[in-house]
């Protein structure tokens, strides 16, 4: 640990004494003269003395560091970067800060102008947005601060403290326990807005995550480039972040607290989560249009069905109301619409595109497959298995959306499910535990061409039933083989 900091007295009204010498004499070696004050409440988590700072934003992240990199100045305190994480997070951040520039206007009784409402549309606009403080560690100070210079803000109603007033040296740099990559999805969106305000126009796309915001073309309206200009003031003089601070707290110490913050807490259960998200597009097609209107509409005056969802994860097929897991519908509208196992990703723009079709495929199921939907479904058909659902959701991906879109193809598959046996005794199904003569038995020597070359263990054929395993990404994609040989569609 390096020597503390020399920080000078805090009082304004003290007088300063009067040096004559060379400046080698007068500077001290090292000394840090820069100093900046800052506001603090004293608190004490489990006993431990902190200070609780509100900063803005930008002036957190200058203000701040990683310990995620072994280097000359300690250990390592965090765990290495996930920059998919990150990405995610700065878009989120964008979207708030797009929440922040439009609340001013409203706030102001201004109009909104068209640039910022077509921005707010793709980025889409939470009904709330947040982040969750910041955990910091000064390693420049004392433990418990002890020492710290300081003085008390005296309220000029009462005689009650307000707060504390700290002096903070260049140095005292704020290590990040906990929100390492809120931080680096500062930095993500910061340049984002510059690069625009300074090119007036979208930066180029490049890399995994190509961009926060999606756009089609580089070019940008005047108007546009003003909106993103004032977007951008809003998150670097508006935005701000709380922080606790802890004192003086050694690597182990350190180290130990960052395990403690992400390991004791309970995950909440997917399912449950996404039923309180109103952001995400996916979800809230699956919720709002799924989970409210009639899949087939008007039939012989009534209406037809309505998905049931639940907020709680299926295992036991005994216990089968015919609801299906929120978190699985999710998941497979995000295969359905993004090619992807996750709806992290999904913007507004492509889902409202796609839309139809995606409703038109859960219609087809509805209609066609005896027993889906209905209480009592997992005995009576796979369909209502979630790897059954994804195989099909990525044949209509690639058939509606994929490199290789064929309409032709798409309308065959949906106006077939009728022709496919999902019943658990199709021998189609268990292809893997027959033995040749059983294959030619039940007509399914050419299966093998659709197939990959290695044989796979998709699942098992217990009691009449036949059950997938729970290795979805490499069950759906066999699944949706048999499919395609079955409907005489290409191979993959």
């Amino acid at each position: 640990m390096t020597a503390l900091p020399h920080y000078p007295p805090m009082s304004e009204n003290m007088p300063a004494p009067l040096l004559r010498g060379s400046i080698d004499d007068l500077i001290e070696d090292g000394a840090d003269q820069n100093v900046r004050t800052a506001k603090v409440f004293i608190g004490h988590n489990l006993g431990h003395r902190t200070f609780s700072m509100v900063m803005g934003m930008r002036e957190f992240y200058d203000q701040s560091m990683v310990a995620n990199e072994m280097n000359e100045h300690g250990e390592i305190t965090q765990r290495k970067l996930d920059e998919e994480h990150a990405f995610k997070l700065a878009k989120y951040l964008l979207s708030g800060a797009v929440d922040a520039t439009i609340g001013r206007y409203e706030r102001n009784g201004r109009t909104i102008p068209e640039a910022l409402n077509k921005i707010a549309s793709s980025v889409g606009r939470p009904p709330y947005s947040g982040l969750q403080p910041f955990v910091a560690n000064l390693r420049s100070c004392k433990a418990e601060g002890l020492g710290f210079p300081a003085e008390r803000l005296i309220s000029r109603f009462s005689d009650e403290t307000t707060c504390f007033k700290v002096a903070l040296l260049s140095r005292d740099i704020l290590w990040v326990v906990d929100g390492q990559h809120r931080r680096a999805a500062m930095d993500l969106m910061f340049r984002f807005l510059s690069d625009i305000a300074k090119a007036c126009k979208y930066p180029k796309k490049t890399g995994k995550n190509a961009s926060l915001y999606d756009y089609e073309e580089r070019s940008l309206s005047n108007d546009e480039w003003r909106m993103w200009c004032e977007i951008q003031e809003v998150a670097a003089s508006f935005m701000t972040v709380t922080v606790e601070v802890h004192l003086g707290l050694s690597f182990v110490q350190e180290r130990q607290f960052f395990h403690d913050l992400n390991t004791k807490g309970k995950k909440v259960e997917r399912s449950l989560a996404l039923s309180f998200d109103s952001v995400n597009p996916i979800n809230t097609y699956v919720r709002e249009v799924l989970g409210k209107k009639p899949l087939v509409g008007a039939v012989n005056g009534s209406l037809g069905p309505i998905l049931q969802i639940c907020d709680t994860d299926r295992k036991d097929w005994t216990i089968d109301d015919g609801k299906f897991p929120l978190k699985d519908l999710v998941a497979i509208n995000s295969m359905l619409m993004l090619n992807k196992s996750s709806a992290s990703a999904a913007d507004a723009k492509t889902v409202n595109a796609r839309e139809a079709v995606a409703t038109d495929f859960w219609r087809e199921l509805a209609l066609v497959v005896p027993g889906w939907g209905a209480a009592g479904q997992y005995q009576q058909t796979i369909a209502a298995q979630s790897v059954v659902m994804k195989a099909l959701a990525k044949l209509v991906f690639d058939f509606a959306f994929g490199r290789k879109a064929n309409e032709i193809y798409l309308k065959d598959l949906l106006l077939n499910f009728g022709n496919i046996d999902f019943s658990h005794n199709n021998p189609m199904w268990r292809y893997y535990e027959l033995t040749d003569a059983e294959r030619q038995q039940y007509n399914l020597t050419t299966l093998h061409t659709y197939l990959p070359k290695m044989k796979k263990d998709i699942g098992r054929f217990d009691q009449g039933k036949m059950r997938f395993g729970t290795a979805h990404n490499d069950i759906y994609p066999v699944i949706g083989d048999m499919i395609r040989w079955k409907l005489h569609l290409p191979p993959r």
